[in-house]
């Protein structure tokens, strides 16, 4: 997939078939306005194009970094994302200019999709009424996407985001299409996870969610491999007196140095909460139980 950040960088392809939005989370909402961009594209020998912005129109309901965003979107079989920088000057675009100056005239989109609530332009005053009367004017075709819903309650970001932060993981899959998962950059820490004899990676998550403070079974993306392990989202309890929570996994029947490397954990099971061991010993036993309950998930899955 070709990446391209600003709108200095668009530029035009064959037979454009441009899915817009912020996709953040890339639920199933944003998965069907997606899959059928490509569809679509291969069926006319086109090029499925995404047009995204970033940082997240409104930051602090973001589900997910940009990277791990455009990755999952690079999953679908996008050809194009076009990256743009949504600052000061942008917000300033009316909804017509950016129609006619970006969609129309610099990608020359011949087909538009996006969801019914799509807004866009200066104080968001574009929406898909906005884009059906520019259809008409410069030529492309627009399909417009109903909100899905499951079980009558419609799937979005904030919802999902608000499942995330309970640890309800089950309810955020069915939601997403796709298991809850995190990317992050593997840093040093204190090597706790080591003395206890369990080495662990250390994770600076990116602009993530975080699921609930426990211990989890997980799988790990690593350098296009993929491992099985134990994750540990918490504050150390037994170690330290503070209130922020550290992430660090035990990747199995691994022993290489990552440091600087970016993984992702994706969360299969939670297999306990969060609590504090009189001693290191019996940290280190209770761990020794949730490698084994980890892989035991594993084998049954």
């Amino acid at each position: 997939m070709i990446i391209l950040r600003g709108i200095s960088k668009i530029k035009k392809f064959k037979i454009p078939v441009v899915a817009l939005g912020v996709f953040d989370g890339v639920h199933l909402g944003h998965r069907k306005i997606l899959k059928d961009a490509v569809t679509k594209a291969k069926s006319i020998k086109g090029t499925s194009v995404v047009l995204t912005f970033w940082p997240h129109p409104h930051r602090d309901e973001s589900l997910y970094s940009l990277e791990h965003r455009l990755s999952l979107i690079q999953e679908l079989g996008i050809n194009v994302s076009v990256v743009v920088n949504f600052n000061k000057h942008f917000t300033r675009i009316s909804a017509a200019d950016f129609i006619e100056n970006i969609l129309a005239e610099k990608i020359g989109a011949r087909y538009v999709y996006v969801g019914e609530n799509f807004r866009f332009g200066r104080n968001a005053e574009g929406n898909v009424l906005t884009l059906q009367d520019a259809a008409e004017i410069y030529g492309f075709r627009l399909k417009i996407f109903s909100v899905v819903s499951i079980k009558n309650k419609p799937i979005s970001s904030t919802l999902i985001r608000s499942l995330i932060k309970k640890g309800d993981l089950k309810a955020a899959q069915k939601l997403l299409g796709r298991p809850v998962s995190i990317l992050g950059t593997v840093i040093r820490g204190v090597s706790f996870g080591k003395k206890l004899g369990f080495p662990t990676a250390n994770i600076d998550p990116h602009h993530e969610v975080i699921p609930a403070r426990g211990i989890y079974a997980v799988k790990v993306y690593l350098c296009g491999e993929r491992f099985i392990g134990a994750c540990y989202i918490g504050s150390k309890p037994t170690f330290l007196k503070r209130r922020s929570s550290s992430i660090e996994v035990h990747i199995l029947n691994f022993r290489k140095k990552i440091y600087g490397k970016d993984l992702e954990i994706q969360f299969s099971k939670k297999i306990r909460d969060d609590k504090k061991f009189k001693t290191s010993e019996d940290l280190s036993r209770q761990i020794q139980k949730d490698v084994l309950a980890t892989k035991a998930h594993f084998s049954l899955h």
